[in-house]
């Protein structure tokens, strides 16, 4: 769950609802999240660079409008993270397209999602992989997600709440395993979750962190830096012992 990104970094910002005095369902109808999801692919998506087309019609497809607060629909497909309550933010629409697309998936992947937050960047995953797997650590989150994710009819999606540093070892190895908080290192767990030739994006740091691109190769690690972000950190048991 990512701050505001401005150009190609992502940076703190304390967010206000921007509903312009009117309810958001009375200035947005229903029918122009459509268009709005269109010129946010357009305009914040693939003007920056993303090209994988399946990533970008699944941004096209998944209705961002869903997965925020009502006093924040006019904002839905701004280039801005959003808050969703208890201290956390949906992602902006150009991190999840670029952490997505870092992913490579094809199709038939298992992908490990740690950082469910309102199950945004898990339903873009199950546009484009066969099972996602997400954890949660405040339950109050995983349980609205999974409830909501349901509702929207994602049957390939599996949430839980928990300490996702540790992973889900229980339906392990992944494909692909991607990280929506910062942790200050790369937990050994997920790496140990992690196929062979399997990939992780991660942002790793303190309050400004690097966000990494991991593929693993003959039990070995090769890490990519790709661009420098502020993320929310990592918390939980793990991250504390640094298991």
């Amino acid at each position: 769950m990512a701050f505001v990104l401005l150009a190609f970094f992502i940076l703190p910002m304390v967010l206000a609802p921007c509903t312009n005095g009117k309810r958001s369902s009375e200035s947005n109808p229903k029918g122009d999240f459509k268009a709005m999801r269109e010129k946010m692919v357009e305009t914040q998506i693939k003007a920056r660079g993303v090209k994988d087309p399946r990533v970008l019609s699944a941004l096209r497809k998944v209705e961002r409008n869903r997965f925020v607060p009502e006093e924040y629909l006019n904002s839905a497909y701004s280039d801005q993270p959003l808050p969703i309550g208890e201290g956390q933010t949906i992602s902006q629409p150009y991190i999840v397209a670029l952490m997505t697309e870092l992913l490579e998936l094809k199709g038939d992947e298992k992908v490990l999602e740690i950082g469910t937050g309102s199950g945004y960047q898990a339903a873009v995953l199950a546009e484009l992989a066969k099972e996602v797997y997400s954890i949660e650590i405040i339950g109050s989150l995983a349980s609205m997600a999974k409830n909501r994710l349901l509702e929207l009819g994602y049957q390939n999606i599996k949430v839980k709440a928990g300490d996702g540093y540790l992973g889900w070892p229980e339906v392990a190895p992944f494909d692909a395993i991607i990280i929506t908080a910062a942790p200050d290192h790369i937990p050994k767990p997920l790496i140990e979750q992690l196929k062979e030739g399997g990939r992780m994006v991660v942002p790793v740091g303190t309050y400004t962190q690097e966000l990494k691109k991991i593929v693993k190769r003959s039990g070995k690690i090769e890490t990519t830096d790709v661009i420098p972000v502020v993320f929310v950190p990592m918390t939980g048991e793990g991250v504390k012992g640094k298991k």
